[in-house]
């Protein structure tokens, strides 16, 4: 007796499909690699694609994932507030969208990298003709094995990073944001840390 044809049927899933994730970031190098190599690192890359955009004020970015939204399941913007003056109207630009969700910096993404050395909620404010980001970019380079960072740097900062500190990072980050909201006063604080656990929830397979 010939074998039933049903034992060659493909077995059906039992796991859901991944949604497709898109990132968008105002730094073509050193922020968007980092980001590319936690991905990678939580082996979320398959499903995230994190691209620069073009522009680099937060109210294009938005405008941008707006128009590119139908092809993906969830949108983040990740966004440096310093002293950009479209910051709030890019705000109020995602708002109407469900997939799309901002990532917010204060002054800017290298903070994130900062609480990696430690817990920080001095005010980051522009002096000596230097832009809040560019303050948090100079205390970043006191810290050890960050005294080359520069912001246009092709370079893997995540794989420098990773391990205890990256993890001090992930710590600190939700407490300080919920100190920054107490407080009211966003400068410093970031949302970093909420992008790097849906990289994490990427890599753990769903049940239907």
């Amino acid at each position: 007796m010939g074998r039933s044809v049903r034992l060659f049927d493909r077995k059906k899933s039992r796991f859901k499909q991944q949604p497709k994730v898109l990132i968008l970031c105002e730094d073509s190098k050193s922020g968007k690699r980092y980001l590319e190599d936690a991905a990678f690192h939580f082996r979320a890359n398959a499903k995230v694609e994190v691209a620069h955009c073009g522009v680099t004020h937060p109210s294009g970015i938005v405008e941008r994932a707006i128009a590119r939204q139908k092809a993906f399941d969830k949108v983040f913007c990740a966004l440096d507030r310093d002293t950009h003056h479209c910051f709030n109207r890019a705000i109020d630009l995602a708002k109407p969208h469900p997939k799309i969700k901002v990532i917010a910096s204060f002054p800017c993404f290298e903070f994130w990298l900062l609480l990696h050395f430690g817990y920080n909620r001095k005010p980051f404010a522009a002096a000596g003709g230097k832009s809040p980001g560019e303050l948090v970019a100079k205390s970043l380079r006191s810290q050890l094995l960050m005294e080359g960072y520069e912001k246009g740097e092709n370079v893997s900062h995540f794989d420098l990073l990773k391990g205890v500190p990256f993890n001090t990072a992930r710590t600190l980050s939700p407490r300080v944001l919920t100190d920054a909201a107490n407080s009211g006063e966003p400068n410093p604080s970031t949302e970093i840390h909420l992008l790097m656990n849906e990289f994490e929830a990427l890599s753990v397979p769903q049940s239907i």
